[in-house]
């Protein structure tokens, strides 16, 4: 099916970071080719870092500031390191400086992601808005755990874990391949009333609990965690607070070996 504008406009921006997997990538591309308006919209993002590398885009700290940074931070036997340190300091007051003037002119500045983490998300994030197109959301829509765990034998590396939350107030919807980073993983497909939740599960380096962590990215509330050899990346739209339930209820319903 062909994208149009309101599923390829969200993706812009990570297509524009190169945190699209390339399945997605080819799509968006596909669409900007044909879209003026979208094309236009990917060549301001372009233009807008072009514009944030100009040396008139760097300044310096007042020197007043500046001595008062010097001053606070301890003298070190080690000059290089302290010097690293203090000229690192400097940088990143100016850089602050630099795009308080941008953020004061109307122009908005995204947030550049880098490494395998912030690509993982990304590509987490892409999916998801993805998926809420209408033939999309579920590959296999079902509401029965045990039909839906199943459907991923063959599919991922390592099956997911499954759990039917209904009675916590979160309906299993199905479940979806996707691709992360490039690798197929497992999406588990939640409701809250009318509110989708993404929970993509992949396989993690080791067996390790992590605490789940929170973070917001393009208006989706995020929570992400590590357990028992799983990695869980659940989006949503859902309030931070619904959403950090969700989390706690699953890996509750997970530890009881639901």
């Amino acid at each position: 099916m062909t994208m149009i504008c309101e599923e390829a406009n969200p993706l812009l921006h990570a297509l524009h970071d190169s945190e699209l997997d390339a399945g997605h990538a080819r799509e968006v591309e596909a669409h900007v080719a044909g879209c003026a308006r979208c094309a236009a919209e990917l060549a301001r993002y372009r233009e807008l870092r072009i514009a944030m590398r100009r040396p008139s885009m760097r300044m310096a700290a007042p020197e007043a500031l500046r001595s008062r940074i010097e001053a606070a931070i301890p003298t070190s036997a080690a000059r290089p390191a302290a010097s690293r340190t203090r000229r690192s300091l400097l940088q990143g007051f100016a850089l602050g400086a630099a795009l308080s003037a941008v953020a004061a002119t109307g122009v908005v500045v995204m947030v550049m992601r880098t490494g395998d983490d912030g690509r993982l998300l990304g590509d987490a994030v892409s999916a998801h808005l993805r998926s809420l197109k209408a033939d999309r959301l579920a590959d296999l829509s079902s509401s029965d755990q045990q039909a839906v765990k199943p459907w991923f034998n063959g599919r991922v590396a390592t099956v997911p874990p499954v759990i039917d939350l209904t009675a916590q107030g979160f309906t299993l919807v199905g479940g979806r391949l996707d691709y992360l980073d490039g690798k197929a993983v497992a999406a588990v497909v939640y409701k809250r009333g009318a509110h989708v939740i993404n929970l993509f599960v992949a396989a993690a380096a080791n067996q390790d609990h992590t605490a789940a962590r929170a973070e917001t990215v393009q208006g989706l509330n995020t929570q992400r965690w590590n357990d028992r050899g799983f990695r869980f990346i659940a989006i949503s739209d859902l309030g931070q607070d619904e959403l950090r339930d969700f989390h706690t209820k699953f890996e509750s319903a997970l530890r009881a070996g639901a």
